[in-house]
């Protein structure tokens, strides 16, 4: 891939071969197959999809491209996990870091060939504590799931993370991945629901409840919503409805807040993670196993009684009727898919990755407060 790492393909060409290096040769490359009316949806709805991928450290743009070609650019961050799209960037946690990502292009502009830039602007020192989601409340502060100690947490500045809730059943903060506190999501702008793989409060307790243990819970309350789940991920509210991954079986669904049930919508071929919307499409992402088979969870039967075998890829799905409307199909060195993002209002956007001479490359000038005119 050349130094921009960017692909564009005709609508109808084969798969896209992409492997980030910024100009290094990469000899363990991944593939994108895309369903051929991917990139018309895309341009459409004037939007860009992402994803991460952490086992291979990179984040994923695919966009309908400039000139009605399907455009996708790559970057290296390790351990990359958690998306957060805003009004004007994104947030991205890592191994260690949070970063946070800004636009550099004024509306309208172009530049290289790329209609948003989003360049790195500052980034919070987590540690190693394992952040597997991000939201900023209504009061700005950027709340973080530190799935390591079992706890929501902001990012204030004043240490690595600072808890602001924890289960009741967690007696206290630790390093011990207790319970597996992987999502939460907001509500009117106040952090609202998380999800648990096990009611466990001793380290790595959840692994033995990871077929049914899996619990739904009213942050505000401390109310379990639902239960009985095999391992639950990415709750989002859309539209007034809580949406969840049912990761351990392969179902999307919707959570019944009032009768506390977990309504199947539709069914996948992968380990789902990584939920996002644009009116009325959700975009998840599927995943391999790791080793071969889904062992102990309902998705290795689901499979087999459905005869098909475990993807790594991104759907698009109508909610309407649940409706599988386009596919992104990776393969190769890539297969685990964490998270997905729905990029607004760009067609070919690029990551500015910390890597070669990009970071160096685009500079972008922020208000001038020196208090002296441009010279006449």
């Amino acid at each position: 891939m050349s130094e921009s790492t960017q692909k564009t393909v005709p609508q109808k060409q084969g798969p896209i071969l992409a492997g980030d290096g910024v100009g290094v040769e990469d000899d363990n490359p991944f593939h994108v197959t895309y369903s051929g009316d991917l990139g018309a949806w895309m341009a459409h709805h004037n939007v860009s999809l992402a994803f991460t991928t952490y086992t291979a450290g990179k984040v994923v743009l695919i966009g309908p491209g400039l000139a009605g070609n399907i455009a996708v650019s790559e970057r290296n961050f390790g351990h990359a996990m958690a998306l957060r799209v805003t009004e004007t960037g994104l947030y991205l946690s890592t191994e260690h870091q949070v970063w946070r990502f800004e636009n550099g292009l004024e509306p309208g502009c172009h530049l290289d060939g790329w209609d948003r830039i989003y360049m790195p602007r500052r980034c919070d020192v987590t540690g190693a504590v394992d952040v597997h989601d991000i939201h900023i409340d209504r009061d700005g502060r950027l709340l973080v799931a530190v799935t390591l100690y079992n706890c929501l947490a902001e990012l204030d500045g004043k240490g690595s993370f600072s808890p602001v809730w924890r289960p009741s059943f967690i007696s206290e903060i630790a390093n011990e991945d207790r319970c597996h506190f992987n999502g939460f999501c907001l509500e009117d702008g106040e952090a609202a629901y998380a999800t648990v793989i096990g009611a466990s409060n001793t380290a790595a307790g959840w692994r033995k409840m990871r077929a049914d243990g899996g619990l739904v819970i009213d942050i505000r309350t401390d109310k379990i919503v639902a239960e009985g789940l095999a391992m639950p991920h990415t709750p989002r509210m859309h539209r007034g409805e809580l949406y969840v991954l049912e990761a351990g079986s392969g179902w999307f669904g919707r959570i019944d807040r009032t009768a506390g049930q977990f309504e199947r919508l539709c069914w996948f071929p992968g380990f789902l993670r990584g939920l996002s919307f644009h009116g009325d499409y959700a975009v998840l992402g599927l995943s391999k196993p790791r080793n071969k088979i889904f062992a102990g969870l309902p998705l290795d039967e689901e499979l087999s009684n459905r005869g098909r075998e475990p993807e790594c890829a991104v759907y698009v799905v109508r909610l309407s009727d649940g409706a599988v409307c386009h596919t992104l199909t990776i393969t190769g060195s890539v297969e685990e898919i964490y998270d997905t993002a729905v990029l607004a209002e760009t067609r070919q956007p690029l990551l500015v990755g910390l890597e070669g001479d990009e970071i160096g490359k685009y500079v972008a000038v922020g208000p001038d407060r020196s208090g002296r005119k441009a010279a006449e």
